[in-house]
């Protein structure tokens, strides 16, 4: 009897152990999440065979997991990294189209000067021959004036013409009057006489105009494109704050911890992260579009009427014919100087170096022809650049606003749309229900997975905002046909060498705005004539302080 009760007895106790055991969750295998952990690099070591507690987890769920403290710390670097990479290669892209563009332009707009100099001296050197050599210097500092413009801008190109036209008067004046002596003093009594004679007839006026607008648009459009690229560059670095390496930790793998190493993230929740991580950029959508609509008008005058291809490409021959106008009327112009200027002295007779038919123009150029030259600089023509940039700038409009949603489209980053009910909504594989926040700073107040700080904008941006609020304004004025001042830009934004060798923090803005009225006063010189107020206390200073002040909150309008 004693062995039938403990046979009983043990049966009993196995039969409580089985039950017991029974009730005991299964420990799951965390192999998959420890074989991807391993895949990016890091110690398999760190990753648990099974899953464990999760208290010591500070982001992910503190639920069971197949996440360490190692892993959850490495996990929210690689979000971060993977957040970077994803954003960087879509600005990469855009700042590339740009900087490509702008090289483009820029050689093509370099290279149409040098054929345009060339053709002007080849093709006088065969009509003009000896009298065009000893004045050649007169054509070279034309085109070195040009090149000046386009490169550094400093160059008013007004007076540049007339005083061409001026010195190209005094030098044909002797010529057609070669047997008299002519001093210094009468040339520049000659040379008063240029707008009231007109002795190359329309030209100078016609080509003053056409030059000014053409080389306005071309090089304001060129340095468009370089504050665009440049821009792109300078935002494309996104330096996470904590709380969105946080709220990217919890997107991309803290599902990882759970166990869901196939499940996306979905779309709308990706969204919401995106929207407050890139928050102070998609404050630069107002501003970005206006530049692009801006560019986009130029970029129609350059089609136009201010093509610098058609001014440039017949330049010899216009400047030609106003010399051949000059030759016509040489007799009336000369006598209506004579009048104003009084009569010249003679030379003596064996120092006539040489008569008025050997000084006479008497050949002429051939008409020209646009289509004989349909590739001109660069193995391209103006119109095939403009056609090709036209198309990049319609695409880069809303950039900024659609980037957030660019980056989930990524497949990377989250599940399609379609997918709404077998995704990662930050805590389970189910449906997200929070709607999706407006772009830019003053809409993320709610965002329910950012926590942003909207009374801090980011002063990096605020700088991008204000180089693009100049450059529309600039490129307004190149559309009108009004000359832009451009202080020097720096290598970095115009590939120009600047040789001045200071570090990044300590260099000058770039595109700095050299505000003018039309009274022709720069801000400066009225702050110094209104009240002698000392260079620290200007109000322009104050002024520019207000305008930031109002970006940040938003008042661009």
């Amino acid at each position: 009897m004693a062995r039938l009760g403990l046979l009983a007895l043990l049966c009993t106790l196995a039969a409580l152990s089985a039950s017991l055991l029974a009730a005991e969750p299964k420990s799951k295998s965390c192999s998959e999440v420890r074989r991807l952990y391993v895949s990016k690099g890091f110690n398999k070591n760190d990753a648990p065979l099974y899953e464990i507690n999760g208290d010591h987890l500070k982001i992910c769920s503190q639920d069971y997991t197949c996440c360490s403290q190692e892993m959850e710390e490495k996990y929210s670097l690689q979000s971060k990294d993977d957040f970077q990479t994803v954003v960087s290669e879509q600005c990469n892209h855009l700042q590339a189209i740009f900087a490509s563009r702008y090289k483009k332009f820029d050689e093509f707009f370099k290279e149409l000067l040098e054929n345009a100099e060339k053709s002007l001296n080849d093709m006088f050197v065969k009509t003009y021959g000896h009298l065009y050599m000893q004045n050649s210097e007169l054509f070279k500092d034309l085109f070195v004036e040009l090149k000046r413009y386009y490169v550094a801008g400093n160059v008013n190109l007004e007076e540049m013409l007339n005083d061409f036209w001026a010195r190209l008067l005094e030098r044909m004046f002797r010529l057609v009057n070669s047997q008299y002596h002519f001093t210094d003093e009468y040339l520049e009594c000659v040379s008063k006489y240029t707008e009231q004679l007109k002795p190359f007839g329309d030209v100078p006026r016609k080509l003053k105009l056409q030059v000014t607008r053409a080389f306005v648009a071309a090089r304001t459009f060129a340095q468009g494109l370089a504050v665009a690229r440049d821009v792109v560059n300078r935002v494309s670095v996104v330096n996470p704050t904590a709380q969105c390496t946080q709220a990217l930790l919890k997107m991309i793998y803290c599902s990882h911890c759970r166990g869901l190493v196939t499940v996306k993230p979905c779309y709308n929740y990706c969204s919401n992260i995106m929207r407050g991580c890139l928050a102070n950029q998609g404050d630069l959508d107002l501003e970005w579009n206006n530049f692009i609509d801006a560019m986009l008008m130029v970029a129609e005058r350059l089609e136009g009427p201010f093509n610098i291809e058609s001014v440039m490409d017949p330049i010899d021959v216009k400047i030609s014919d106003a010399i051949m106008n000059m030759q016509d009327n040489s007799v009336q112009v000369s006598q209506k100087v004579f009048q104003g200027c009084g009569p010249p002295k003679p030379l003596p007779a064996g120092r006539i170096s040489r008569s008025i038919s050997e000084s006479a123009f008497s050949a002429r150029f051939r008409p020209y022809h646009p289509e004989q030259r349909p590739t001109t600089a660069a193995g391209t023509s103006l119109d095939r650049l403009v056609t090709d940039v036209k198309e990049k700038l319609k695409q880069a409009k809303k950039f900024w606003s659609s980037l957030p949603s660019t980056v989930c489209n990524d497949e990377r980053m989250a599940a399609g749309n379609e997918n709404e009910d077998d995704c990662w909504n930050g805590k389970s594989k189910s449906r997200y229900l929070f709607a999706v926040t407006g772009n830019g700073l003053a809409n993320q107040g709610n965002n329910p997975e950012v926590q942003v700080d909207t009374s801090k904008p980011d002063i990096l941006i605020l700088r991008q905002i204000m180089a693009l609020r100049v450059m529309t304004s600039k490129m307004k004025n190149a559309y009108n046909g009004n000359d832009v001042d451009f202080f020097d830009i720096s290598d970095e934004s115009s590939g120009e060498g600047s040789g001045s060798g200071c570090e990044y923090q300590q260099c000058p803005s770039e595109f700095e705005y050299n505000a003018t009225d039309h009274s022709g006063k720069s801000a400066n010189e009225k702050a110094d004539s209104a009240g002698g107020a000392p260079a620290e206390a200007k109000p322009y200073l104050l002024a520019a302080l207000c305008i930031l002040f109002l970006a940040v909150q938003g008042e661009w309008r």
